[in-house]
């Protein structure tokens, strides 16, 4: 026996059963609007009894007397299905249609509407403690992006699709964090992060759920671990910063020897005599020039030419 749906068509059994219920994929949509997933089975030959008859007859007619405006002793048989979600309708508590965004006509006696919602939603990961490998007890707070993609899985497949997806992220979270030391856990935050998504995708998809992102908010440490990582970082500045002035004091020593060799020489020594000299004559009060040794010539007991010319100009400014 054939069943006709929007997507494909799907067989059932001999006994008027469903072989499977899983929703096929979403048609394409158009710039702006959700995915299309509208489907029915055909139901025509599943027998309920004359119950079942009698009930669906009875509320064809509720329906049909309900729809009359302001029949307020009727049951209305339209329903609203809200932008961002799907209504998956069931007869007899048995699913067998979905319907898209839009006003859906139902057996009020028999049928019943589940709202499934279909927009990305954001699942806040409650705050846990979590060991690494090293033994530090760190606190991480998590957040994942998520929507559903098979309305039918998420809505009869699990009981609660959100609490679900949070145990098995803190269960995964704390299976890969507890195989990293602490400062990978620092240091590769988003790795370990799309690690975390993609075990927990595997299962989501079972449940008819897309995990489109996972993101990890804050690491937190204790205050006595915090104490002493910030004690160990001033450590090893300080040791930074004595070996930069040791450094800084061995190339100060290596230039002063150097500037020494050069300037341990008799003409080095003229120069800076005459450098002293130029200074000294800008000075405004009075001066005693001091002839440097070696200034005399040993001959005829006068001053080299350049030193006196140094001493008349440092003694006539």
């Amino acid at each position: 026996m054939r069943l006709e749906t929007d997507h494909d068509i799907l067989l059932t059994s001999q006994e008027g059963s469903l072989e499977h219920h899983s929703l096929p994929a979403p048609k394409h949509r158009d710039i702006g609007t959700q995915p299309r997933f509208a489907m029915a089975y055909d139901i025509s030959t599943i027998k309920h009894g004359w119950y079942g008859t009698m009930m669906n007859g009875l509320g064809s007619i509720v329906g049909t007397l309900g729809a009359i405006p302001c029949c307020f002793c009727c049951i209305n048989p339209y329903k609203p299905v809200d932008q961002g979600t799907v209504g998956l309708v069931t007869r007899f508590g048995k699913f067998y249609k979905c319907v898209d965004p839009g006003l859906v006509k139902i057996n009020p006696l028999t049928e019943n509407v589940h709202h499934v919602d279909v927009k990305m939603q954001i699942l806040e990961i409650p705050e846990q403690v979590i060991m690494t490998k090293d033994n530090v007890n760190i606190k991480i707070d998590s957040v994942v992006y998520f929507h559903i993609v098979d309305p039918y899985q998420a809505e009869f497949g699990v009981s609660n699709v959100r609490k679900a997806l949070v145990e098995r992220t803190q269960t995964t979270l704390r299976h890969v964090l507890g195989a990293k030391i602490m400062q990978d856990c620092i240091e590769n935050r988003e790795s370990v992060a799309h690690e975390v998504q993609i075990l927990t995708s595997r299962i989501a998809a079972q449940w008819g759920v897309k995990i489109e992102s996972m993101l990890i908010k804050d690491l937190q440490f204790s205050k006595e671990l915090q104490e002493s990582l910030s004690a160990a970082a001033q450590a090893r500045r300080i040791g930074e910063s004595r070996i930069i002035s040791a450094k800084a004091e061995v190339d100060s020593a290596k230039l002063m020897r150097e500037a020494a060799d050069i300037l341990d020489t008799p003409s080095a020594m003229q120069i800076r005599y005459l450098e002293t000299m130029t200074s000294l004559s800008k000075a405004p009060h009075t001066r005693i020039v001091y002839l440097p040794p070696g200034s005399m010539d040993a001959n005829n007991g006068h001053m080299s030419g350049a030193i006196k010319v140094a001493a008349i100009d440092a003694l006539s400014d």
